[in-house]
């Protein structure tokens, strides 16, 4: 056919000046099309000789084509986007194509890539193979998403407290601009800016005009559910269109029938969980999704782990109650959803799935995407190292043994019961009998290693701990004992897996058609593949040096262990960390998809850097893929309605008397504010002193004390929110996601700047790669971290714009040393006191109740 069919003229010609430029040899081009069908642009990438080229095919996201004759045209191809066809020439003038030429096209066809022949003057052409034609993109237009959100808007007219921002429409034409350029966006959003409108109305726009899907990803299930119930609703309506949006929870979340049905038919169980399991089986019958949220009461975490859906012990298509599937459903559900709101456990599942060869077309975990917003952003890098580590303990393994054999005075229990019962073999017999003997092995090498690994950490029975103890070179004669003890336990694990595969293929031709003996087998099978993961991490253990990128590390745990007992000593977690997780989500999440939006109130240092969280997250090895990034601030009067107060004569932590004047400091600061406080310690050490210290005093006072770790956290939430005059003492996770309007919080004092451990095994390790590449582990991990956990915890204190109150910081650094001032400039701007501690209090109670 003629070439003028298939190339506009000015590329034509390009391509003909190109192959004559080559002496009229082969050359090898992509091609990109117009909206016309008409190749417009290309970019030759390889030459050759008259009967041969390099088909130098694979496109890496980034790149772009150098620009053509031909003028801009807002409906053309990204220049991001990959090619359209693949083009090269015949200088015989004989276009048929060659066997290689089949080849190629039909690799190209699988990625829906055109193939062209051409001769050297570019006036016909051969058609291996035709492009699928790109679907044309719809821009979103930014003054018309942000319409809705201004004065008499449509979603504004919906909101109850709705007020204009600035600085939320500004941050609507950020996320705009994502999506129109396929673009990764860091967008930082001070409190009460309104963030979750400025990305959801462009994502819904987005979705409804051009048929995408759009995942949205938080830190946790109470921001999905809000998103879900409240938010997504509203900017539908306010767009005037349905949207199916899914909410998907973490697998675990949902009740697996199958497992409930086996669960019940054990006889051994306690009568609490017996009867736990009758009041869900009656739930069962009429629950909608099947996910635990909805019971009305909440299960025990044994009973909820015996009978919830977990991806290994799904049999798929040979489930019995496959039809009545609550995580199928929920897929089928989400299978046409333009909108799948999940937490970042589920989406880093997938996305880990996709990088290790599930591709990026089909369903795996979620159904397919390319684009993706990620809320709660400054929590990436802890979720992900959550996500890729891998750990065991004792407990685990003996969970996992008793699922498979337990015996109780002359009763034998256990799937391995019933799979020798099933088979028509004496359960007492000399199977059971070698299986119980390995598992006691299991058991004795289990409680051997525990035994060693406590006494590295400083502890044992009825002892204190040191803390965490990593596997490092200069550590070595420490923990070479252990290693004699994880090649034990990995021997008896795999004995047993053999005997029990053994005693499976067996009683393979037994399981057709009994659908109880199928459910045993694949429960027996998930038991020794979590066992022979256990395997796997003591090798890793044994080969530690061997694995620089990988922590290996022991961590002492103590509580209320299963119901064996064995929870009432002591016992070890020992796990498998990754230094660096920025590599593998720059090549799972940043790389292959279109637009990646990453916000939080918390992702910059300093004078507004995105560069510590950009680059500790992957975002910054995007390559030539530079990231649109912005800061939003909060409307929230600051200037006017927070005090910033720091005590000039506090001792230094380092210095003697500092836990001393904490615990004075935190009494008398509650009791100057009437109650209403949040005091936010970086160990449960000091959080216990203080609260010794101001419990008593202000009990008198009318005041209540709350204290972490008396209850568990929502309840301790509720009970602070509840009571007006409360204060309450709280660690680490309180930092983030407490929110308490009004005067249920009016002063919020952080007892220490919240540097990490520096025992802290993976902290270390990290710090340990920066300064090999020549870099500052406190400059570059240590500061920037702290200051984003600091800003987290300043957060609590305004959480509506009439909110009025105190931040009290009790570590003199932040005004002595050099350093405090990046803590000081990453806030926005308040009132402050730096002054003496006597003087500071007058000044609190004054802010508080006589400035107003």
């Amino acid at each position: 056919m003629r070439a003028d069919s298939r190339f506009t003229k000015a590329c034509g010609a390009e391509l003909r000046a190109e192959i004559s430029a080559s002496g009229g040899n082969e050359v090898f081009a992509l091609g990109w099309i117009d909206g016309a069908g008409l190749v417009e642009r290309i970019r030759v990438l390889a030459r050759g000789n008259e009967g041969a080229v390099p088909a130098v095919w694979r496109w890496t996201e980034g790149e772009s084509p150098p620009g053509s004759a031909c003028k801009e045209d807002p409906g053309r191809a990204p220049e991001s986007s990959p090619p359209d066809v693949f083009i090269h020439n015949h200088p015989s003038g004989f276009l048929i194509p060659s066997d290689n030429d089949l080849r190629i096209a039909s690799r190209a066809a699988e990625e829906g890539t055109g193939a062209y022949i051409t001769d050297n003057g570019v006036e016909k052409v051969y058609v291996v193979a035709e492009p699928v034609r790109r679907k044309k993109i719809k821009s979103l237009d930014p003054d018309r998403i942000c319409a809705a959100l201004e004065e008499g808007g449509s979603a504004a007219l919906r909101l109850p407290s709705w007020e204009p921002r600035e600085s939320q429409l500004d941050l609507v034409r950020l996320v705009v601009r994502g999506f129109n350029e396929d673009a990764l966006v860091a967008a930082e959003a001070g409190t009460g800016v309104g963030k979750s409108f400025a990305y959801l109305l462009p994502a819904v726009h987005y979705a409804l005009e051009n048929g995408e899907r759009i995942v949205i990803s938080t830190a946790t299930i109470t921001l999905q559910q809000q998103l879900f119930e409240k938010d997504i609703p509203l900017v539908a309506l306010s767009a005037g269109r349905k949207i199916k949006a899914v909410l998907m929870k973490g697998r675990g979340n949902y009740l697996c029938l199958r497992r409930l049905e086996d669960a019940r038919g054990e006889s051994d169980l306690r009568d609490e969980y017996n009867d736990e399991l009758r009041r869900i089986a009656l739930w069962a019958e009429t629950a909608g999704t099947g996910s635990r949220s909805d019971l009305s009461f909440v299960p025990s975490g044994e009973v909820w782990s015996r009978i919830c859906s977990e991806a290994d012990l799904c049999m798929g298509m040979r489930c019995p109650v496959r039809e009545r599937c609550f995580v199928l459903s929920l897929r089928k559900e989400a299978a046409d959803a333009k909108l799948l709101v999940v937490n970042h456990h589920l989406l880093f599942a997938d996305l880990a799935a996709r990088r290790e060869g599930a591709g990026y077309e089909g369903t795996v975990v979620l159904p397919p995407y390319t684009r993706v917003i990620i809320d709660e952003a400054h929590t990436m890098e802890d979720a992900a190292t959550s996500f890729f580590s891998k750990e065991f303990s004792r407990l685990g393994i003996f969970r996992q043994l008793g699922r498979l054999y337990r015996r109780r005075r002359a009763n034998r229990r256990g799937l391995l019961v019933r799979l020798a019962s099933a088979a028509n073999r004496d359960p007492g017999g000399d199977r059971l009998d070698e299986a119980a003997l390995l598992i006691e092995k299991i058991r004795a090498a289990a409680d051997s290693l525990d035994e060693a690994g406590l006494l590295l950490c400083g502890g044992g029975a009825g002892q204190g701990f040191q803390g965490t103890f990593r596997l490092t070179p200069g550590r070595e004669d420490a923990f070479l004992p252990l290693f004699s003890h994880f090649a034990s336990l990995r021997k008896h694990l795999g004995a047993l897996g053999d005997m029990v595969r053994t005693l499976l293929e067996e009683c393979e031709d037994l399981r057709e058609g009994d659908e109880g003996l199928e459910s045993c087998m694949w429960e027996i099978k998930t038991a020794l593949r979590r066992l022979d993961d256990v395997g796997g991490i003591c090798s890793s253990f044994i080969a530690y040096r061997e694995k620089p990128e990988e922590v290996m590390w022991l961590e002492p745990r103590r509580g209320r262990g299963d119901s064996g007992g064995e929870g009432s000593n002591p016992w070890i977690t020992y796990t498998v960390t990754p230094v660096d997780i920025a590599p593998a989500l720059e090549e799972a999440l940043f790389r292959p998809n279109k637009s990646v939006i990453c916000t939080s109130a918390t992702l910059t240092v300093g004078n507004g850097s995105f560069g510590y969280w950009a680059g500790r997250c992957g975002l910054s090895l995007a390559g030539s893929r530079e990231y649109l990034s912005g800061c939003f601030p909060s409307p929230f009067p600051y200037r006017v309605s927070t005090l910033l107060a720091v005590p000039s004569d506090a001792p230094l932590p380092e210095e003697p008397g500092y836990q001393g004047f904490v615990d004075m400091a935190v009494t008398r600061l509650a009791a100057a504010a009437g109650g209403s406080a949040l005091a936010l310690f970086t160990s449960y050490q000091s959080l216990e002193s203080a609260w010794a210290a101001a419990a008593g005093e202000l009990r008198e006072m009318g005041i209540r004390c709350l204290k972490q770790g008396d209850d568990d956290r929502s309840r301790l939430l509720s009970n602070f929110l509840e009571d007006k005059t409360s204060v309450l003492f709280a660690t680490d996770s309180f930092w983030q996601g407490v929110d308490a309007p009004g005067d249920t919080l009016r002063l919020v004092i952080l007892c220490r700047l919240p540097f990490r451990a520096p025992s802290d095994p993976v902290f270390e390790a990290r710090g340990e790669a920066l300064e090999k590449k020549g870099k500052s582990a406190f400059m570059e991990l240590s500061l920037p971290e702290s200051v984003m956990k600091f800003k987290q915890g300043f957060g609590r204190l305004m959480r509506r714009s009439s909110d009025r109150g105190v931040v009290a910081v009790l570590d003199g650094r932040i005004i002595k040393k050099r350093y405090g001032e990046i803590f000081i400039r990453s806030l926005p701007e308040t009132k402050r006191y730096f002054g003496e501690f006597e003087s500071l209090l007058r000044k609190t109670e004054s802010f508080l109740f006589d400035e107003i």
